[in-house]
Order: structure tokens, then C-alpha cells, then sequence
């Protein structure tokens, strides 16, 4: 498969496409990163240093590809954090051109807007942007808890309630969803579940709340959801060897003890996660 893969990236750490990219190698497919931002590390260190990168040169290495002939070939466009109007207008002109290109292309966007206890952590504007014009194009979306209950419109507190708000996103376009860091009134002490939807169904994976929760966590997520989903054809196996191998991430990143996700040190449970979690039907 191959995906063009439009995202922030990082020197040091990983997050963005410095998150995304090489777990998607190590699956063997063929990723076109498009960078954002180069940043020298996450935001999340409260200093960075580099640039963010303007919308016309973002757009200008598109067309490049596209200069190429290649860009019909993309099978997959993936999208993560969009700081600006802007960046997320070149995303949408993108994918409209990959698929007028291939149809059978797909548009997968994390919708990264904020989450709980820290709520929205995006400039003001683009929480609605990403509702009412980047949601709506995508053919999957991967929010968090938090951010389906603002996508639908709702608060979400138990499980059948969630899964009334994913039915509110999937109604205005997107056919495959799924919810991360889950947490309802039914969840087990110490647990969390991740959430997928699809018009073939919905299933469940439960597991352990880990004392971390380090920043890339989600990029990986969604490019390891997107690959898993195109390449089984199956929601609930797609999420069963996603959570697998974002666990296995997580494990590695305790033991090695750092501040940044343990990619490198976890590839082997990347390319072949370990049989850990079974997906339930909803």
C-alpha cells in the first residue's frame, strides 16, 4: 500500500510523521511524508525550536508528487494535528485530487483537537473546521473519547452512548470510526476500552490503563489502524493487532524508561504484534 502521509514532524522524538512513518514501514508499505512543521521536538516540552511550515509550501510539495504522475498511485491519505485553516484546506484540495485520481482511495484523518483534562489545546476555530469540513470528508476518523463527544454533540457516559455519537460522526461521511482512551460508566477499574465502528458492526478491546501517557501515542494509532483496516478488510482485526501493538509500544517505552514512545525498540511487536487483545462484538 502506498500513503501519503500529510503531518508535523520532529528531529527528536515522535510524533507527527516522526510517529507515524516508520511503523508503517516496518508493515511494508511505501509512505510519501508531507511535512507541516519541522520541529526539533514535540510541543509538549514547552519549548521547541524550527519552522512551521507555510501552507503554499506544503501545497507546492504536493504538486510536486503530483508533477510526477504518481499521485493517482496513493491508495491511502492520512492527517493528523492541523494547526491552521489553512494546512487543513491543502489536506482537503489533496485528498480531492487523490481520489478524483483513484477512487478507490481512501482518506483517514485524525482529528487531533484536545482531550480530558486538558481540553482543547488547538487555536480557536479549528475544532469547528475539523467538525464541519474535515470530518465529513474523511472515509475514517480515529478521535479520542473526548473528541467524539464533540464531534457528535454529545456527552458520552456510557458505552451504548458512545456508540450513539460515533453513529452522529459516521453520519456525516466518515463509514469507519474509531475511539481511543474510552472510559464509560461500565468500564473495570484500571481499564480503558478502544472503540471500532463500522457498517459491518462494532466491537470492543479492553485493556490496561498503563501509568503513562506519552505524546505520538496517537499518530501511531491511527496509521497502524489505517494500515491493518485496508490491508484485512476487517474492523475487528484491525483493531485487535492495532491495540496489540500500540500496547507493546507502551510496554517498551516503561521499560526503557524515557519520556519519548519506544518505536525502535518495539518494531519486532509492530510488524507482528503479539496475539494480546481479542476484539468484542457490540
Amino acid at each position: 500500500m502506498k500513503i501519503l502521509s500529510i503531518q508535523s514532524s520532529v528531529a527528536y522524538g515522535h510524533v507527527g510523521n516522526s510517529a507515524a512513518v516508520f511503523p508503517l514501514q516496518r508493515l511494508g508499505h511505501e509512505v510519501w511524508p508531507v511535512l507541516t512543521v519541522h520541529f526539533s521536538n514535540h510541543t509538549g516540552y514547552g519549548a521547541w525550536r524550527g519552522p512551521l511550515l507555510d501552507p503554499a509550501d506544503v501545497r507546492e510539495v504536493i504538486a510536486g508528487i503530483d508533477d510526477r504522475g504518481v499521485l493517482g498511485e496513493a491508495d491511502a491519505v492520512l492527517s493528523g494535528y492541523q494547526g491552521d485553516p489553512a494546512v487543513g484546506a491543502v489536506v482537503l484540495d489533496t485528498v480531492a485530487r487523490v481520489k478524483e485520481l483513484n477512487p478507490g482511495a481512501v482518506y483517514c484523518c485524525d482529528p487531533v483537537m484536545g482531550d480530558v483534562g486538558r481540553g482543547m489545546f488547538v487555536k480557536p476555530g479549528i475544532p469547528e473546521f475539523m467538525r464541519d469540513q474535515v470530518v465529513p470528508a474523511a472515509d475514517v476518523v480515529t478521535p479520542n473519547h473526548f473528541e467524539l463527544d464533540f464531534l457528535s454533540g454529545r456527552r458520552s457516559t456510557t458505552l451504548a452512548e458512545v456508540l450513539e455519537a460515533v453513529e452522529v460522526v459516521r453520519a456525516t461521511g466518515p463509514r469507519d470510526v474509531l475511539v481511543t482512551s474510552v472510559l464509560h460508566d461500565g468500564s473495570e477499574p484500571g481499564t480503558l476500552d478502544v472503540v471500532a465502528v463500522s457498517d459491518a458492526g462494532a466491537w470492543a478491546v479492553t485493556t490496561p490503563l498503563l501509568p503513562i501517557n506519552p505524546n505520538g501515542c496517537g499518530d501511531v494509532t491511527a496509521a497502524l489502524y489505517l494500515a491493518h483496516l485496508r490491508t484485512t478488510g476487517s474492523p475487528a482485526r484491525a483493531l485487535e493487532l492495532t491495540t496489540s501493538a500500540v500496547y507493546a509500544v507502551l510496554e517498551a517505552t516503561i521499560a526503557a524508561g524515557t519520556r519519548e514512545i519506544a518505536l525502535v525498540a518495539a518494531q519486532d511487536a509492530i510488524a507482528d504484534p503479539p496475539p494480546r487483545f481479542v476484539a468484542r462484538p457490540l
